[in-house]
């Protein structure tokens, strides 16, 4: 814990939490109820919300025994991982699943790519080769280029970087655990 009784997570216990669907699948219903003015979840609540992701289903359509295998791994492995990690604390007696300081601080974020996207981070890098090669060719009076100043060149360079980080903060948002009803990682072309 931190000096004002904060908990610092080390980047490789948020990965470490963050590796494994369930966990991601709780903490993002926990996120959204937060965000939905709800402080705790019950473990039945959770194990409904995490099987009906799990089998692309509707909450009401998960059956008992879905709901039981959930709700017994979530027991016994994932919800004591994710409080001795103090990102929840478990209310034996309510059987209620609160999220700590430590969740409620976490942006997490979860680039999901499908078919042949490219992340963004080598987007940037080929923008960036893109804006250096239009400079390039300014500076050398490649035709068609040769008319191009400076200024030309930085203002497209300012625009494109800028137009593509707009564009990410968007997506971003969408890609964040908690901000929708599903998890990221489930929504197709929301």
């Amino acid at each position: 814990m931190g000096p004002s009784g904060d908990v610092d997570l080390s980047e490789e216990e948020i990965f470490d939490v963050l590796s494994n669907r369930r966990r991601r699948f709780v903490i993002h219903a926990l996120k959204h109820a937060k965000e939905q003015g709800e402080g705790a979840l019950g473990v039945s609540e959770l194990s409904t919300r995490v099987a009906a992701w799990e089998l692309d289903i509707e909450p009401e359509e998960v059956t008992y025994d879905d709901r039981r295998n959930v709700h017994s791994t979530l027991r016994r492995t994932h919800l004591p991982n994710l409080e001795s990690n103090h990102i929840v604390t478990i209310d034996e007696e309510t059987d209620l699943v609160r999220p700590t300081s430590a969740l409620e601080e976490l942006e997490i974020y979860v680039e999901v790519l499908r078919g042949k996207e490219i992340p963004w981070s080598l987007y940037y890098v080929g923008l960036a080769a893109v804006v250096s090669s239009v400079l390039l060719a300014t500076y050398a009076g490649i035709p068609g280029f040769a008319s191009l100043s400076a200024l030309n060149v930085g203002v497209f360079a300012v625009t494109a970087f800028g137009v593509s980080s707009v564009v990410h903060h968007a997506i971003g948002r969408h890609g964040r655990l908690g901000n929708h009803e599903k998890p990221p990682e489930l929504r197709r072309g929301t």
